[in-house]
C-alpha cells in the first residue's frame, strides 16, 4: 500500500515543459586533458561527461533513488569513466528520470548545484542510497498523509527535509536560501516534467536505460550486459 502511495505521490508531482541550455566551454586537445573533468549541461535537461566529439557517445537515462542504477554506479562507472571516458574516447550523459517521489527534489537541487559538482554528487547519493531512501520508508502515515495533501511543489520540498538531502546539499555549498529557491522552482519541476515524457517517446519505461550512438540497447540493464556492446579497452 506505501509503495502505490508513493508513486501515486509522483505522477501528482509531476507537470510539464522546457529544456535547459546547454553550458558551452572551449576545449583543448584531446591528447591534452583528462575529459572526465569536462562536464557540462546539455540541452535534453542531462549532464555530459566527455569529448563532445567522442566516436562512443552513451547516455544513461537513470534515477537516483532506483537500486539498479546503484548497482550500476557501483560496478559499472568506474570503468566507463577511467577507461572510456578519461581518454576522450567516449562520452557519458546522466539523464534524469523521474520513478520516485524523492527524484524531482533531488534533480533539482543537483541542477541548482551545477555541472561541476554533478557526478561527485550522484555517486555518494548512490553509495547511500540505501541510509536516505530508508527515512522515506519510515516515515509515519501521519508524514505521509501530509504530503499528500500538500500541492506538488511543496510535496517535494518537504520529501527532501525528511531523507535529508538539505542537509546533504548545504555540506556542498548550498545556502538554505539557494536550497529553498531551487525547490520552489515551478518551472524546474515542469521541465523534468518534460523530460519524462520526451524519455517516454524514445522508449525509456525503467532505470537504467541506456542508449549508445544514439540507438536504444534493449534489455540491457546493468553492467554486465552493457560491456559486450562496448569496444575493447
Amino acid at each position: 500500500m506505501k509503495l502505490r502511495f508513493l508513486l501515486a505521490m509522483l505522477a501528482a508531482t509531476l507537470a510539464v515543459p522546457a529544456a535547459a541550455p546547454a553550458q558551452r566551454h572551449h576545449a583543448a586537445p584531446a591528447a591534452q586533458r583528462d575529459w572526465t573533468r569536462m562536464v557540462v549541461a546539455t540541452p535534453e535537461g542531462g549532464f555530459r561527461m566527455g569529448n563532445p566529439a567522442a566516436a562512443i557517445k552513451l547516455v544513461e537515462y537513470g534515477s537516483i533513488t532506483c537500486p539498479h542504477c546503484a548497482a550500476f554506479a557501483a560496478e559499472g562507472v568506474p570503468t566507463v569513466r577511467d577507461s572510456y571516458v578519461r581518454s576522450g574516447r567516449m562520452s557519458w550523459e546522466y539523464r534524469p528520470y523521474m520513478l520516485f517521489p524523492t527524484a524531482p527534489g533531488i534533480f533539482m537541487l543537483l541542477r541548482c548545484q551545477g555541472a561541476a559538482g554533478f557526478f561527485p554528487s550522484i555517486e555518494q547519493l548512490y553509495a547511500t542510497q540505501h541510509d536516505w531512501v530508508g527515512r522515506l520508508q519510515a516515515a509515519d502515515e501521519a508524514q505521509l498523509t501530509r504530503l499528500r495533501a500538500m500541492p506538488p511543489l511543496a510535496r517535494s520540498a518537504a520529501a527532501m527535509h525528511i531523507i535529508g538531502m538539505d542537509d546533504f546539499f548545504r555540506r556542498r555549498g548550498m545556502t538554505q536560501a539557494r536550497l529553498d529557491a531551487c525547490l520552489a522552482d515551478q518551472a524546474g519541476l515542469d521541465r523534468l516534467a518534460a523530460m519524462n515524457q520526451a524519455a517516454g517517446a524514445r522508449g525509456v519505461q525503467g532505470t537504467p536505460t541506456f542508449f549508445l550512438n544514439g540507438a536504444k540497447l534493449d534489455n540491457v540493464y546493468d553492467w554486465a550486459a552493457l560491456q559486450p556492446h562496448l569496444p575493447a579497452r
